[in-house]
């Protein structure tokens, strides 16, 4: 039997090379196409079926497959929808507010002025143990301090501060606003410690050598270096807030709306359609206040 030359076997290698090389590109497509999956059948796919039913047409017993601007013209046509989502942006800018100023000290307390990290990350999981249990528990647990005979007004009335109990602590914005601030303020403090851990200390020590008061260290080299995590922190704050609806439903008393609970009543009313359209303005009005915040931040290196 006759033998290769060493040509000859380099010409084959280089041949099957090419037949079982792919290239970059599809490399990177395959890479990709998992995840393109899963997003597509458990995200894009069920969005696309909510605009879809948009557009249909309902009654008290169905819906029927139809194309009808009906439903989102009795959503932006209606004063009443208009005061919700007012309503509803209120709430997600008090608990944003709240919660990047309680957020940003916690953090800041946690990135430096604890020395060592396993104290750091002590402290953090502290943080995070009220969320081992269930948010509807966490939300009612307010009732018994913040009610008319609850654990506040009792301490008020005892100490002699007020007359009567106070009646805004619960059932009322005020009683909302504190909840949401209890239940989101760690989505707050996650990414901006997270954003404060990887700051050079150098450049604080730098600045502190330069002549900069603790003051001007903060506000000049920390907080510009922590915006990108400030703004991860506001996009979780803001979409939970915005898609909220028990706590706006249980500490309000029902005096209170929003958005999310608005759409929680159509559903419980078959109006799936006129649901389905409001969910697609809230999605709508929530990926414009993203993209807001992606054009003032660049969060793409805390990615």
């Amino acid at each position: 039997m006759a033998t290769m030359t060493s040509s000859e076997t380099e010409k084959i290698e280089g041949l099957r090379a090419k037949t079982f090389r792919l290239s970059p590109t599809a490399i990177s497509y395959l890479q990709a196409t998992p995840l393109t999956l899963i997003l597509g059948a458990f995200l894009l796919l069920p969005i696309l079926m909510i605009t879809v039913v948009s557009f249909w047409d309902y009654d008290f017993a169905q819906m029927y497959p139809d194309f009808l601007t009906m439903n989102y013209a009795e959503t932006l046509g209606s004063w009443v929808t208009w005061k919700t989502y007012l309503n509803t942006l209120k709430f997600a800018f008090l608990v944003w507010a709240i919660t990047l100023f309680v957020g940003f000290w916690v953090a800041y307390f946690l990135a430096f002025h604890i020395r060592t990290t396993a104290m750091q990350m002590v402290l953090f999981l502290v943080c995070t143990v009220p969320f081992l249990t269930s948010n509807i528990i966490r939300m009612i647990s307010w009732i018994p301090v913040l009610g008319r005979n609850g654990l506040v007004n009792s301490t008020l009335v005892g100490a002699g501060l007020v007359s009567e109990p106070v009646e805004w602590l619960l059932y009322s914005d005020f009683a909302v606003v504190l909840a949401m601030v209890h239940l989101y303020t760690l989505f707050m403090v996650t990414p901006i410690f997270n954003t404060l851990m990887r700051i050079d200390k150098s450049l604080v020590e730098a600045a502190r050598d330069a002549g900069a008061s603790s003051w001007q260290t903060l506000t000049n080299v920390i907080i510009p270096l922590a915006k990108p995590g400030m703004a991860i922190g506001t996009i979780f704050v803001v979409t939970l807030v915005m898609a909220d609806f028990s706590t706006v439903q249980v500490m309000s008393g029902g005096q209170s709306a929003s958005v999310a609970l608005m759409m929680k009543n159509q559903m419980s009313l078959l109006q799936y359609p006129a649901a389905a359209a409001n969910a697609v303005v809230l999605l709508v009005l929530v990926l414009l206040m993203v993209a807001g915040i992606l054009r003032i931040v660049d969060i793409r290196k805390e990615l």
